[in-house]
């Protein structure tokens, strides 16, 4: 985290389902505090998103589709080209979804040294996020 040639990347996706928030109803004056449970929809917002260690920069990218390899390597290129030009080696941490690691864009990765990275397990890669930002 030190060196000053390197920038470090972390990414991750996420998907916000969209429930319903307001209804009316009618409810017995002797129910006091009425819950009402609301049925999910398949409806959700995905984002690719990307945090610099350095400095806190945040890049993402909208998925509309699905989370596979192919949109994962689109957010990919977008994201070497937001990182290029600032003279620095460029390192980006993903967890062990398939589709990070997958075969569809393994040439690519390893042409732009990705493909040489180390897959950190899931702990370990929450507590490295942890002691870097709170530092």
């Amino acid at each position: 985290m030190q060196d000053g040639g390197v920038d470090l990347w972390a990414t991750d996706e996420v998907h916000f389902q969209q429930h319903g928030s307001r209804c009316q109803m009618w409810v017995p004056p002797e129910t006091k505090d009425p819950i009402l449970l609301h049925h999910p929809t398949r409806r959700s917002v995905g984002y690719f998103g990307a945090v610099r260690i350095r400095d806190g920069r945040f890049f993402f990218q909208r998925e509309t589709d699905r989370f596979n390899a192919m949109t994962f390597w689109n957010f990919m290129r977008k994201l070497r080209r937001t990182s290029l030009g600032r003279g620095r080696h460029v390192v980006v941490i993903t967890d062990n979804a398939k589709y990070h690691h997958a075969r569809i864009h393994k040439d690519w990765r390893e042409q732009h040294e990705a493909g040489r990275g180390v897959r950190i397990p899931s702990a370990a890669y929450a507590q490295l996020l942890k002691s870097s930002c709170l530092t």
